[in-house]
């Protein structure tokens, strides 16, 4: 039970477990910040020339006893491009108030090598314990 509580204890206090916690909790209220700018400011503005922010009773077709709802499709799909559009203005104010410039993902084989090293690096580390 002793060896179990230490472990535990030496796997709570790695960097990055601590690091991707604090990741998760900034990018829940970062979520929260970029909903509530969409639903509060961007919809409203969309509202202007249709009259309401919001398609869904707008455009559906009745088959039968069906209902196919276009408009509240075209909700989600308007909600989504404002938010991907705020976000890209938000990280090209973040960029150029830091000075740097975005940066196109590694390739897979960059990132493929990158995961090798690091394992290689942790059973080096393992071995000399």
């Amino acid at each position: 039970m002793k060896k179990l509580m230490l472990e535990f204890k030496t796997f709570i206090n790695k960097g990055n477990l601590l690091a991707i916690a604090i990741g998760f909790v900034v990018g829940g209220a970062f979520s929260n910040l970029v909903t509530a700018l969409v639903e509060n400011v961007i919809m409203p503005l969309v509202a202007v020339p249709f009259g309401e922010p919001k398609f869904d009773d707008l455009l559906i077709l009745h088959l039968n006893d069906a209902e196919i709802r276009f408009g509240s499709f075209l909700t989600v799909a308007v909600t989504f491009v404002s938010i991907a559009f705020v976000l890209f203005l938000m990280l090209k104010a973040y960029n150029k108030a830091t000075g740097t410039p975005a940066e196109a993902p590694p390739s897979e084989m960059v990132l493929l090598s990158s995961i090798l090293d690091e394992l290689r690096l942790i059973r080096e580390q393992n071995e000399t314990k």
